[in-house]
């Protein structure tokens, strides 16, 4: 007997067997493998459903419900702690997603050496490196990191049962897409898989009081970890931005159960692992280019102000359409901040290609800084024309 069934994502068909092309709404790749109900299950299911109904409960108005205070575990990082809202809570599970070779491993090795320090227990479970590769890299962490237990397995099973033995505080799985359930027949990392994965360690987290923090790859459809059902699993889903060349990093939290979703963290990278920025705003202005096409930008991230420089380029192209390119900042709103000055300011710019990047690798959503990327824009072709003009060379923003 078959111990998994494939669901249709869009209309719920379900088959014994994968089908490219769904037989029930007939749409293709939408079959996704989930763990079949045991027969126990179903006799209780249709138990339920057979009687005529069920105890009829007495509504509790909110006011009269006990709100308690949350007990965190603060992380001995104040950017990630800020991020999570105050540290971390008993029986939470995060989601930490971001591109390979961003800094996760290293964010979470060090967020354990921490706690581990402090007193609490952890369990770090790597799928992805072997434990001696693991020790190489937190050996550069300092003496705390190698102090945390660690195992290396990709069986699911395994997994749970270390937890439920163990019963850290904290464990971090590294990462989600590299264990297995046995019961599904899709190789790790699948829809399937990281779906059955996830939940398996949610209801053991929240039975032991066990904070688990996923790790997850970014795909190139941009989704954490995969599929979009993963972030619903969780309570909290950050996200790690950065530039593998660049060595700035911001911790964002995308959805928080337990806080805020508009904090962000600054880190930068350097050889003894990630280190935090207090003063990220002296950081990125320290070195603004005192030329055309360059403009300070405060945006409100979170909590705090934080000061961004806004460089732009424009350059007369033969290409059509030119070319629009932004980095750190959404290309579709780099596109309405032309189309306002090209309409209400006569500023011409068909025939040139523009260029606008966010100094350290950043990336803001403040809609105030729509303000600088015109002001840049505007001061970058004013200095353009007048370099044609007179027929020199003029200063421009250095590039990062």
């Amino acid at each position: 007997m078959s111990r998994s069934v494939h669901i249709c994502s869009e209309c719920c068909h379900e088959s014994a067997k994968w089908h490219g092309r769904c037989p029930g709404c007939e749409e293709w790749n939408t079959l996704v493998e989930e763990r079949a109900p045991s027969k126990s299950a179903r006799s209780r299911s249709s138990s339920r459903n057979s009687r005529s109904g069920g105890k009829a409960l007495r509504p509790q108005p909110l006011a009269e419900v006990e709100a308690t205070a949350v007990a965190r575990m603060e992380t001995g990082i104040a950017e990630f702690d800020r991020v999570l809202g105050g540290g971390l809570v008993p029986g939470s599970v995060v989601l930490l997603g971001g591109a390979p070779g961003i800094g996760k491993s290293t964010l979470t090795a060090s967020a354990l050496g921490k706690l581990v320090a402090c007193g609490r227990s952890a369990l770090y479970v790597t799928g992805e490196e072997s434990a001696a590769q693991v020790k190489l890299r937190a050996q550069r962490l300092g003496a705390d990191a190698l102090r945390v237990p660690t195992i290396a397995e990709t069986d699911l099973e395994a997994v749970v049962a270390t937890i439920e033995a163990e019963r850290p505080d904290v464990c971090v799985i590294d990462s989600v897409q590299t264990l297995n359930a046995a019961e599904l027949t899709g190789t790790p990392g699948s829809v399937g898989q990281v779906r059955e994965v996830a939940d398996r360690l949610t209801r053991v987290a929240k039975e032991r009081g066990t904070a688990v923090i996923l790790v997850g790859h970014v795909t190139k459809e941009g989704a954490l970890a995969g599929p979009r059902a993963l972030e619903h699993l969780v309570d909290c889903v950050l996200s790690f931005e950065g530039e593998r060349e660049r060595t700035y990093r911001t911790l964002r939290a995308l959805k928080n159960r337990f806080g805020s979703t508009h904090e962000a963290g600054v880190f930068e990278m350097h050889d003894s692992g990630l280190v935090e920025v207090a003063d990220a705003s002296a950081r990125f202005v320290a070195d603004a280019a005192n030329a055309p096409g360059s403009v300070v930008a405060c945006a409100m991230e979170g909590s705090r102000p934080l000061l961004v420089e806004v460089q732009a380029l424009v350059a007369p192209t033969e290409l059509v359409p030119p070319r629009r390119i932004a980095n750190g900042v959404d290309r579709n709103r780099l596109a309405l901040v032309l189309a306002v000055l090209s309409r209400h300011a006569g500023l011409a710019l068909g025939s040139s290609d523009v260029f606008v990047s966010l100094a350290g690798g950043l990336r803001v959503d403040e809609p105030g800084a729509d303000l600088a990327i015109a002001l840049a824009l505007v001061s970058e072709r004013a200095a353009s024309r007048s370099a044609a003009r007179d027929g020199r060379s003029r200063p421009t923003a250095r590039s990062d």
